[in-house]
């Protein structure tokens, strides 16, 4: 069976129960939630994992190695379907997926709503650390889903080019600072990664169609080149993920995000804050 990009829980849950092992479930929770529960037979990946983790910019993809060795542990092959979920409403399970794409592997489903809506809503869960078929994957990185600095700076102003914010509206304002200068990338769009789930449905995402409309009014258009950004690009795994479910083409993720664009002096910067003041 061809599972879609978004699967709910209860399609893979009667899948599970038929037996099926086509399918490469990874779980992206905490290490925490992972050893508590998970869904039967998930490969865990520590989120950090898909991060290369070196300050200024410690949201920056790992190199071909590092993605080798840890796509190799947890048994990834180029004909394997992809599941993927995490415990927090889909932004590392986004991260991954947009990890995946930069390596040009396809076959994937997440999760809606992930651990939460599949313990809260009685599926069943399993605490034993599940092993690995391990293989031999060899990565090679596109980088046409990466955004960098040289891709934004001269599209700014352009009418076929938008950029997505997932960061809360304090830091897109300027009033919260976690680099060296406050604000945002000018003409940004901010649309914080907490509106793209719904706490009342066991954090899955938001109605699509009105997301699509709510996009659209606020010039996130399919027809542009949309870069998704937040301090780290791992809230901004979500942004890249619904746009891949809702069917944008032309998607890049900013991997350096506000941690690098924030902490250098060349970047054009608006900050609303200090406009006030």
């Amino acid at each position: 069976m061809v599972l879609p990009l978004l699967v709910q829980p209860e399609q893979l849950a009667h899948i599970l129960e038929q037996g099926s092992n086509e399918y490469l479930i990874l779980d992206i929770s905490s290490s925490a939630n992972y050893q508590k529960h998970h869904i039967p037979g998930a490969i865990h990946i520590e989120p950090t994992a898909l991060q290369c983790g070196i300050p200024p910019t410690p949201g920056k993809i790992p190199s071909e190695q590092q993605l080798a060795e840890l796509f190799s542990s947890v048994g990834l092959n180029p004909d394997k379907h992809v599941v993927v979920y995490d415990d927090e409403g889909g932004g590392w399970a986004g991260r991954l997926i947009w990890t995946l794409d930069v390596l040009g592997h396809q076959h994937y489903s997440y999760v809606d709503g992930g651990l939460t809506a599949w313990v809260t809503e009685g599926h069943p869960v399993e605490s034993k650390i599940s092993s690995a078929n391990a293989t031999i994957y060899v990565a090679n990185i596109d980088r046409q889903p990466i955004a960098e600095i040289e891709d934004i700076i001269p599209n700014l102003g352009s009418a076929d080019f938008a950029i997505w914010d997932a960061r809360s509206a304090e830091e897109y304002q300027g009033e919260k600072v976690f680099s060296k200068q406050g604000g945002h990338i000018p003409g940004a769009i901010n649309i914080d990664w907490l509106e793209l789930m719904d706490p009342a449905r066991n954090l899955r995402l938001v109605d699509l169609e009105q997301l699509q409309e709510r996009l659209n009014a606020a010039g996130l258009t399919k027809d542009k080149t949309i870069v998704t950004h937040c301090q780290t690009h791992h809230r901004s795994g979500l942004s890249y993920l619904l746009m891949k479910i809702l069917g944008y083409t032309a998607i890049k993720g900013y991997h350096g995000s506000w941690s690098e664009w924030g902490n250098l002096d060349s970047t054009p910067i608006t900050n609303p804050t200090l406009d006030r003041n």
